[in-house]
């Protein structure tokens, strides 16, 4: 399948090489041509993906020099704030009948979009969406992994299964696309209170009480847009939620950590040296929350702290202090 992908970070290197090593024709597209001429030299991106080296045949291209003439698929592997300006860039070049994934995990900020109505909005065709207990770390290093593709067409998510699926790589289908996206963007603010935690030396019982206590967040705001309950409980859910919130990798638990260090909201995606989706989302949710009128106490108290209006160390006294509730009652 002659696909290109958009995105040169860390999922999208890593995806890429994923589809070389399936045998699929891949061209990474980068927003600097230098960064696509140093790509292409040494097929390595130690910033990004460091210890992995890329498959020779993936071709690097800066996008103003790229053509989307006859690919079949189209790969959108760049952050959800960035997801409006690559659909809108493929628009006028893709042809019509190219299937559409997307790998950002996220809300659009104003519009509350998922990244895959921004894309059929921009390019007036579908998207699926791939989520799951993903870091790219380990997909590059052809550690065991599994992921779902959400598709409203079944023909579509069998296609892409077929496409990617590998002996290191298990990928699932799912039909509920608002589910997977709605428990893609969740998951990295969560993740930021967890490191948060962590960064106040906070043990077990506290990282196992705000996942947990999470997942009720994400089940009651979730529900109301349309998702599945099942959902919840697979690797867009629980799956991707433990792997954000636990693992070294997690860029969204070390911005939480950093927080808690006393580092200024406006400094910590400079240190973390990555996009930080959690702290986006959390404005996201703060906004979507609000609208539903859902009460989401462990994601709100992360954009408090991102407003400065509290510190992690008062979130967790704010938490503590709420009124006591039958767990049994809140209508999962």
């Amino acid at each position: 399948m002659r696909t290109t992908v958009i995105g040169s970070g860390s999922w999208g290197s890593a995806f890429a090489r994923l589809l070389a090593l399936r045998g699929h024709e891949v061209e990474v597209l980068t927003l600097a041509r230098e960064e696509a001429v140093r790509l292409q030299a040494t097929h390595e991106n130690p910033h990004f993906l460091p210890g992995v080296q890329l498959p020779q045949a993936i071709r690097f291209t800066g996008r103003d020099d790229a053509s989307l003439d006859g690919i079949e698929l189209l790969v959108y592997a760049v952050p959800t704030q960035a997801v409006r300006d690559a659909a809108r860039w493929a628009a006028p070049r893709r042809p019509r009948d190219t299937l559409q994934l997307s790998l950002a995990k996220g809300y659009e900020i104003g519009t509350l979009d998922r990244p895959t109505q921004v894309i059929e909005e921009e390019t007036g065709a579908g998207a699926a969406a791939l989520s799951g207990p993903n870091h790219a770390e380990e997909v590059g290093k052809d550690m065991p992994s599994a992921t779902v593709i959400a598709c409203a067409d079944e023909a579509v998510a069998l296609r892409l299964q077929t496409a990617l699926t590998s002996e290191t790589f298990r990928v699932y289908t799912n039909d509920d696309v608002v589910g997977v996206e709605f428990c893609g963007a969740i998951k990295n603010p969560v993740a930021v209170a967890v490191g948060m935690s962590d960064g106040l030396g906070f043990g077990d019982n506290s990282r196992a009480s705000l996942i947990t206590r999470s997942v009720a967040e994400m089940t009651r705001l979730g529900m109301i847009q349309g998702a599945h309950i099942a959902t919840f409980t697979g690797l867009a859910g629980i799956g991707d939620l433990i792997a954000t919130c636990t693992s070294r990798h997690s860029r969204n638990r070390l911005a939480g950590e950093l927080l808690a260090k006393g580092v200024p909201p406006a400094e910590v995606e400079s240190r973390v040296g990555q996009v930080v989706e959690g702290l986006h989302t959390a404005y996201a949710l703060h906004d979507m929350a609000g609208r539903l009128g859902v009460e989401m106490p462990v994601t709100e108290n992360v954009y408090q702290v991102l407003e400065g209006n509290r510190t992690p160390r008062e979130c967790v006294a704010h938490l503590m202090a709420r009124t006591p509730k039958s767990e049994r009652h809140e209508g999962l």
